[in-house]
């Protein structure tokens, strides 16, 4: 299924953080946390996310049996609305942990000029900075060499805590678009990579989570970056130098994962400040990662 989470301005649900899913048709959402839709009630999103949970396996077997007829009976108890009727949000708007990968594109690093890593970079964003679709990226004084990176996300969906490479995509609740904002020159300035990752505004994901059982795999994906409708980025997920299941493995070495957690896997070549000359976003720009199957997550900068 197609994982979102979203708010509905109407009189019932005015302000709730509620979730649910795209339904087949597209246009529609089906909103798990309204009583019309019979499901289970859970506390919020990482509930729904937790794929050892009732509530995310009551929602699975709805969805996997949605047609027209039962999409219309929802429909009229209210737990099905217009996707236009709706704000989507990330698909988890506040993960316990947002963990991100540097230098996994074999094609970056050679763009990069630097050798490939023996073993995975690990950094992190503060969760504070996750933003959804349409949001503006917001330029932060003091730097004014801002960059995109368009990648893929993992989100996790059960506990995992020393998990072998075998075990690792059972712990995957699915994947999303993420655009690793980065404010360069506080990145490169500092000799360490957390102020200019974890900006205000700088972790957009969305606009939904595509559930592992629809990406067939999540290493032959093509993964692209626009800008103002230029791409410049164009490569593929077979680039990844370390793969989810030995992420997945590397991480629960040392850090619980835990259920919303997200990990975004590294950014291909053709980010700004490796162009000749440097490509940086400004005011009024518009961007949008693409993953394949993951449908676009487009934000402004302002």
């Amino acid at each position: 299924m197609k994982f979102v989470t979203f708010v509905r301005d109407d009189a019932v649900h005015t302000g709730a953080l509620l979730t649910g899913a795209l339904a087949p048709e597209g246009d529609l959402i089906l909103d798990f946390d309204d009583g019309g839709s019979g499901l289970p009630v859970a506390a919020g999103p990482l509930d729904w996310a937790d794929t050892g949970a009732e509530p995310f396996h009551a929602a699975a077997r709805l969805v996997a049996e949605l047609d027209a007829e039962r999409v219309g009976t929802l429909a009229d108890q209210g737990a099905v609305v217009p996707a236009v009727e709706v704000e989507l949000l990330a698909p988890i708007p506040r993960p316990g942990k947002v963990i991100c990968i540097g230098l996994n594109y074999r094609d970056h690093a050679e763009e990069s000029g630097l050798d490939v890593p023996e073993w995975p970079l690990v950094f992190s964003k503060f969760s504070s900075c996750v933003v959804g679709p349409g949001v503006p990226v917001v330029l932060p004084p003091g730097d004014d060499e801002i960059d995109y990176e368009a990648e893929l996300g993992v989100v996790i969906g059960r506990e995992a805590t020393h998990v072998s490479q075998e075990r690792a995509m059972e712990h995957v609740l699915g994947y999303c678009n993420v655009n690793d904002v980065s404010a360069r020159g506080f990145q490169f300035k500092d000799g360490q990579w957390q102020r200019g990752k974890s900006c205000d505004t700088f972790c957009p994901a969305g606009p939904f989570i595509a559930t592992r059982d629809e990406i067939g795999d999540p290493h032959a994906l093509r993964i692209s970056f626009r800008m103002n409708g230029e791409t410049l980025q164009d490569s593929s997920t077979d680039q990844l130098i370390f793969n989810v299941p030995q992420l997945i493995a590397h991480l629960s070495s040392f850090v619980t994962l835990e259920p919303g957690d997200l990990i975004s896997t590294g950014t291909p070549p053709g980010v700004g400040f490796a162009r000749k000359p440097p490509v940086y976003l400004r005011s009024g720009d518009r961007m949008e990662v693409e993953v394949e199957g993951l449908g676009v997550l487009a934000n402004p900068v302002a």
